[in-house]
């Protein structure tokens, strides 16, 4: 059964840009209200108008139970459309119907009275969901336990921070029994603890009936609680269906990878009058016909380069560097002697090994193990997604590097513990 559908609905705004003299200070506003009073012209000024449409003719439909994750970039239209659901804003056409309660949390502090209490402001978010105080009373312990505000319940929630703001928000939502539970970001706010628990509140809520739309950068996240997605880009739903696949036509279309750069001659390849750059490539082995890089993946990079000296010992210097410039790792050849020709090398990075992020490769070619000769900077641009299987958290996982060493526990003893 059907309890949300959306036919066709666009939000169009008017975006207005001022030319030529404007009015922009308090300064300008005084002066040109001045100078209308007594009969002067109007300062000089030209407006012009810009359509923008925010969403276009979107449409799908969500079933009862469907936990539906909504990716994109910024600006994508992810937040316009929850707020038609949550019917803050009205589409400009097309229509949505929802069967059932709604619960929202579109930002920090959605919904909250700030010059009231946690307490009093659960009672309040309770009656906008049409709950009575009897209801909202039977669940009053769990929300205050989840949230973990117990000693600041009967302060002000203007003094609580962003974290305390939405532990709060997020623990009304989910406890307050709505049919219908949308989460926007706010979630990112939370510690990898609140993440965990949040998570696994909203699983638990879709084993009960419970409707789930979550938007989130944290693909990972989405992942690991969603079975439906959604993929928006500049206000237009491109592809919906299973989460897996969407996620990744969704990482195909956004990646920055640049895995080969390769010249026809040595007339018009980078470098000198002693080396040029034919080819440079990073080859992956994706994993279960995936189209994109993720934690598992292992990756071939092979390189390739003119000699034009008719002898010469020389070793290649590999360097994967992050996107910001610090060295993950140098790695070289052994230094050999060779005339002139065409040279190649070959490394392989090993899975398991690189954390998700983006990197750069750069690699130079060195004479007599000393001397660079030619340095190819960022050669190679790729992407490292994450992906983790039977791990419950879902914060950034740190470093640069994520190998799987062997690691082991276990008893060493018996002994009694009092």
């Amino acid at each position: 059964m059907s309890v949300i559908t959306v036919e066709n609905i666009s939000k169009h705004y008017i975006i207005d840009h001022q030319k030529g003299k404007g009015v922009n200070t308090l300064r300008d506003v005084l002066t040109e209200n001045f100078r209308q009073l007594f009969g002067g012209k109007k300062g000089q000024e030209t407006i012009t108008r810009e359509e923008f449409w925010a969403l276009r003719d979107v449409s799908f439909s969500v079933e009862q139970g469907d936990r539906v994750g909504i990716v994109g970039h910024n600006g994508a239209g992810k937040s316009t459309l929850l707020k038609i659901l949550s019917k803050i804003i009205e589409p400009t056409t097309g229509s949505v119907r929802i069967r059932g309660r709604v619960a929202s949390l579109l930002e920090v502090g959605t919904g909250f009275h700030p010059e009231l209490t946690g307490r009093e402001n659960i009672f309040l978010n309770g009656s906008l969901l049409g709950m009575s105080r009897s209801e909202i009373r039977k669940q009053f312990d769990e929300i205050v336990a989840f949230a973990g505000v117990e000693k600041f319940l009967d302060t002000p929630v203007k003094r609580y921070s962003s974290g305390m703001y939405v532990r709060l928000g997020f623990a009304i939502s989910a406890h307050l029994d709505p049919e219908i539970m949308i989460v926007d970001e706010v979630l990112a706010v939370g510690d990898a603890e609140f993440q965990k628990k949040s998570l696994g509140k909203m699983r638990d809520n879709s084993a009960s009936g419970r409707t789930i739309l979550f938007v989130s950068h944290n693909l990972t996240a989405v992942q690991a609680l969603c079975n439906k997605t959604l993929y928006f880009e500049k206000g237009q739903l491109l592809e919906q269906g299973e989460t897996n696949q969407v996620i990744a036509t969704y990482l195909s279309k956004v990646s920055r990878t640049r895995l080969l750069r390769e010249w026809d001659t040595p007339e018009t390849a980078p470098g000198n009058d002693l080396v040029r750059i034919r080819r440079i490539e990073l080859i992956p082995d994706y994993q279960d016909e995936l189209t994109h890089i993720d934690v598992r993946t292992p990756m071939k990079l092979r390189f390739e380069f003119w000699n034009m000296m008719d002898h010469a010992n020389l070793n290649l210097s590999m360097h994967l560097n992050s996107l910001t410039g610090e060295c993950i790792f140098n790695i070289g050849t052994q230094s050999q002697a060779y005339g002139k020709g065409l040279i190649g090398g070959e490394c392989i990075i090993p899975g398991y090994f690189l954390n998700d992020g983006s990197y750069t490769i750069s690699v130079m070619i060195v004479k007599d193990t000393v001397t660079p000769l030619y340095n190819l900077e960022e050669g190679i641009t790729f992407d490292v997604e994450d992906y983790r299987e039977g791990v419950a958290w879902y914060g950034k996982w740190p470093g640069y590097v994520r190998p799987q060493f062997p690691f082991e526990m276990g008893m060493l003893e018996e002994a009694s513990i009092k």
